[in-house]
């Protein structure tokens, strides 16, 4: 019998996770059973059963890729010299993540991808299994952040007085608030973002009268 080549097993994993998250955006997790997945992925029951054992295998496939995208986009910004300010940063990571090409997102538009990404969310309050996922890939995301703003520390462009963990929730706070407005309302894009975090940026601090 011919050996399956590791690309051909990497295909197929990947055929199956973009149907699986065509399904869910359209259909949400709840409303997607397997036989949707599988007529979605055109493969058979024993083809996709053969890399996940379930629809909660695919989820958690899925928010892990999504998390850890982000991550790598970050954890390669860091490598620039200089680092790139925060708004060409997040608007650099959110252009890779919904407009730059579409196979960061699963072959979806951004906003069908960003209601993704929020069902993904919204799924953490309910099973175990995808909160303890999604903690961890969160804590590399967390730690490739604090040491971002720790190289604008040594740049002499931070304040001292603010703890840099504290200054990367705040950041991936704002991501996760732009993809919640791109999901809901579909009215925003990358650009608005980075210019709205130029903005901020720019302001001077006002002194007590």
């Amino acid at each position: 019998m011919a050996r399956v080549s590791q690309a051909h097993l990497d295909a197929r994993r990947r055929q199956i996770l973009d149907g699986a998250a065509r399904c869910f955006a359209r259909d949400g997790f709840h409303g997607t059973s397997m036989q949707d997945v599988l007529k979605e992925a055109g493969l058979s029951a024993g083809a996709v059963y053969r890399y996940f054992g379930g629809k909660e295998d695919l989820i958690a496939a899925i928010a892990t890729e999504a998390v850890n995208g982000v991550r790598r986009a970050f954890e390669g910004a860091a490598r620039d010299t200089p680092v790139p300010t925060p708004d060409v940063l997040i608007g650099r990571v959110s252009r890779s993540l919904f407009t730059d090409g579409l196979e960061s997102g699963r072959g979806l538009e951004p906003r069908a991808y960003a209601g993704l990404i929020i069902q993904v969310w919204s799924e953490t309050l309910r099973s175990e299994r995808l909160a303890a996922t999604l903690t961890e890939a969160f804590g590399g995301l967390r730690s490739a952040w604090t040491e971002l703003v720790g190289l604008y520390r040594e740049a002499g462009v931070l304040r001292a007085d603010v703890p840099d963990e504290h200054v990367a929730r705040a950041l991936i706070a704002t991501a996760q608030g732009f993809i919640a407005q791109l999901a809901m309302f579909g009215d925003t894009g990358p650009e608005v973002l980075e210019n709205g975090l130029r903005g901020l940026m720019s302001m001077d601090p006002v002194e007590a009268g």
